[in-house]
């Protein structure tokens, strides 16, 4: 039996582990009130307008240098908080972010030149930006939108998803030691202790916050949107891969489960579901399990999914971003680690399929030619109209499924990763505002655009 003194050093270890009762560590762009940060991210603003683009460049190439330095340690703690994702797939992710968001080189100038002198358009900083980022994918979130925030002049105030206020404050930190280092200000980066709702409401009504940009899910979307401020919104999406008959089928599944199991299928971008005619459903499938390490589920084993994953307030969250071999095993089925991918044909109104479910299970959907594809994959992906995906070698083919989809992305023949730049042409984002039409947003999306006329002058031509 343990002693007192036993039982005391177990209950010190533990408590040290969670690190309950510890001081609540501020500074470095993390205060305990919402309306605190945003004075002291207005601070930090009216100095960096006055920094020139020079200067402002330093500061993100040290945000890039840190991301990059602590790529591993981000996605580690990304995944011990949340439960979700896979570490090697979210360095990756890190090192995207670094590389390959824009900085400065975004911010352009536009000229006309005339009899009546000179015109330019300008692209100017709104001020300090409220932003609400996901626990999906908190510090790649934020480290990209910062990059892009603080390029175009402005200085942003987060309200991270509680589940995943660590890994955002580390990056915020981060983002504000970059800042300094640079000669740049503290508090170019804002976050909160302990994120809330009622936080979140503060900044969106707040009069310094002209603009909020939020990434996320559908409910918090609606509430930007509803908040009278001009709202950027990165909403859910349901991506269909459609596989017509002359696509090359073994290159398809190679794609669409790579795609499907990237980070265990947390990007909003990713897979969710296939639709292929009926000719290449059987080869298509042949492919993904013997080749690409997926598992076929029965119709007792999807039946136990639903009951699993589903519930009736929506996601069971403690599915989301988890493996194909946690989940089945959550069902009782023990499959090896190779198993990547849970796999399935159903109707398109099945809830597997249906519901986004950032999980790698994968439905198939069979249709008897091209134009009932398309039609199930436009009612697949709900009118969110975010991302979809194509495997085709039909011009015309693409060119119908590309009209008719109408999203923000469309990858055709390759994984869903390349639509951000990872295998693929074109810069990183992972906030992609579908719902309010910005679509894969950069730095030049956080500027506002003003005319500055100089008349019947500077025209030498």
């Amino acid at each position: 039996m343990l002693n007192e003194k036993a039982v005391q050093d177990i209950v010190k270890e533990v408590v040290a582990k969670l690190n309950l009762g510890a001081e609540v560590e501020t500074g470095m762009g993390i205060f305990t009130d919402m309306n605190e940060a945003i004075a002291a991210a207005k601070k930090a603003q009216a100095i960096l307008k006055r920094m020139s683009m020079d200067q402002r460049e330093k500061i993100i190439s040290n945000i890039r240098k840190k991301t990059l330095e602590n790529a591993e340690t981000l996605a580690r703690m990304g995944v011990e908080e949340t439960g979700m994702g896979n570490v090697g797939h979210k360095i990756l992710k890190h090192r995207l972010v670094a590389e390959k968001t824009p900085g400065t080189e975004d911010i352009q100038t536009v000229a006309w030149s005339g009899d009546r002198g000179l015109t330019l358009i300008e692209m100017g900083p709104f001020g300090v930006i409220g932003a609400i980022t996901p626990c999906t994918n908190p510090s790649e979130t934020i480290l990209c939108n910062s990059i892009g925030m603080i390029a175009g002049g402005n200085t942003v105030v987060f309200n991270p998803h509680p589940a995943a206020i660590k890994t955002s404050n580390f990056a915020v930190r981060m983002i504000n030691e970059a800042s300094l280092e640079a000669g740049g200000p503290e508090n170019i980066a804002c976050s909160l202790v302990k994120p809330t709702l009622q936080s979140s409401e503060i900044m969106m009504k707040h009069k310094d916050i002209p603009l909020i940009a939020a990434t996320g899910g559908p409910g918090v979307v609606t509430a930007v949107l509803s908040s009278g401020k001009r709202g950027i919104g990165a909403g859910a999406g349901n991506p269909p891969a459609l596989v017509d008959e002359t696509a090359d089928i073994r290159k398809a599944a190679e794609d669409i489960v790579n795609g499907c199991t990237f980070d265990n299928n947390l990007p909003c971008i990713a897979e969710k579901e296939v639709v292929a005619v009926d000719s290449v459903v059987e080869e298509l499938m042949h492919y993904m399990l013997t080749e690409q390490g997926c598992y076929l589920a029965s119709k007792e084993e999807q039946d136990k999914l639903v009951a699993t994953v589903l519930t009736p307030k929506g996601l069971n969250r403690k599915c989301v971003g988890r493996s194909a071999k946690a989940l089945l095993a959550m069902i009782g089925v023990d499959v090896p680690d190779s198993i990547r991918c849970i796999i399935f044909e159903g109707e398109k109104e099945h809830p597997l399929i249906s519901e986004e479910l950032m999980m790698p299970i994968l439905g198939i959907v069979r249709a008897k030619d091209f134009d009932e594809a398309v039609e199930k994959a436009v009612w697949l992906e709900h009118g969110n109209r975010h991302s979809a995906h194509i495997h085709s070698k039909n011009v015309d083919n693409i060119t119908k499924y590309a009209k008719a989809i109408d999203t923000a992305i469309l990858v055709k023949n390759g994984p869903s990763y390349s639509a951000i730049g990872f295998g693929g042409e074109g810069f990183c984002t992972f906030t992609i505002a579908s719902r309010t039409g910005e679509g894969l947003t950069s730095a030049a999306t956080f500027t506002k655009r003003r005319r500055c006329v100089l008349c019947d002058s500077l025209c030498i031509r």
